[in-house]
């Protein structure tokens, strides 16, 4: 029998490898945000996605909408797909019944929204970056990368950073570069249904962490609508605030047709909206700051 995978290389571009390096790794998108993403137009997007699914390599469902119709499609890697990225890793191959597992997982959680706004987050800055040749997503990290013990820590540091405190589990890491600064970032993605408190309880695990030599980087939610940005800001106020953390609000960027790229960061006790890269010379020592 002639090897699956050798055979579906062959026909995959760059481009292909990282979409299912995305699905592998982040786990579901709709067709508008991988078109956004990476194609030059929805058109070409569908017919390369249809071709993709053609070959295997990628699944999709459409859910149905309570009040009729359904959503576009969500695509989740497929069995060969998750072999090729795999093998192109030089890891072991995947459970045979990995995809049916993860198409399932997918089609009946309750956190697939979160998880498509979290991915929504990301896409809208890989999207920019496609249309801004000078602007990069140099980093995307899932939820379940940043939660490894050690995903913070610098080589050679004496100290496991990440097990001195409490666990931190954002929804995402990235790293946002232009030609003149780069802005690491911890992403907590609001969908308005937690308390404020608990978001300001999300604080203490950044704050131990930067506290103990692990990275200061800001803290940026992206929250469901400005009133509730407001509000936060108010409970930021009531306390010593050691870390820097932005807000910016899905409502105000629709209005304005603004991106999460764009003027639309509100860095507590800074005056005005600065855009993704400003962060880098509003906070204090953060252009300097290596990732790692």
């Amino acid at each position: 029998m002639p090897d699956q995978v050798l055979r579906v290389q062959s026909v995959l571009t760059a481009r292909d490898h990282l979409l299912l390096e995305w699905l592998t790794d982040h786990g579901v998108f709709t067709t508008p945000q991988l078109a956004h993403a990476l194609f030059p137009s929805l058109d070409f997007a569908q017919h390369r996605l249809t071709r993709l699914t053609t070959l295997r390599v990628v699944d999709r469902f459409r859910p149905f909408r309570p009040d009729g119709g359904s959503f576009p499609y969500h695509y989740v890697i497929d069995q060969l797909g998750a072999e090729v990225v795999a093998a192109q890793r030089d890891q072991p191959p995947p459970r045979p019944s990995y995809a049916k597992t993860n198409r399932r997982r997918w089609t009946a959680t309750r956190t697939l929204n979160h998880r498509l706004g979290v991915n929504g987050f990301f896409t809208d800055l890989a999207g920019h970056a496609r249309t801004h040749p000078h602007h990069r997503l140099t980093r995307w990290w899932p939820e379940s990368r940043c939660a490894q013990t050690g995903a913070f820590a610098q080589p050679g540091d004496p100290i496991d950073l990440h097990a001195l405190t409490p666990p931190i589990r954002p929804d995402g890491h990235g790293i946002w570069t232009t030609p003149h600064t780069h802005v690491p970032f911890f992403l907590e993605h609001d969908t308005g249904t937690e308390p404020l408190t608990e978001l300001m309880r999300k604080l203490i695990g950044y704050t131990r962490l930067a506290t103990v030599g692990g990275p200061r980087w800001p803290v940026l939610f992206w929250l469901h609508c400005a009133t509730r940005a407001h509000h936060l800001h108010q409970h930021l106020a009531t306390i010593a605030l050691t870390i820097p953390v932005a807000t910016a609000s899905r409502d105000h960027a629709a209005h304005t047709g603004h991106n999460p790229a764009g003027p639309i960061w509100h860095l507590h006790a800074h005056p005005g909206l600065l855009t993704l890269a400003d962060l880098a010379t509003a906070i204090p020592d953060l252009a300097n700051d290596d990732p790692g």
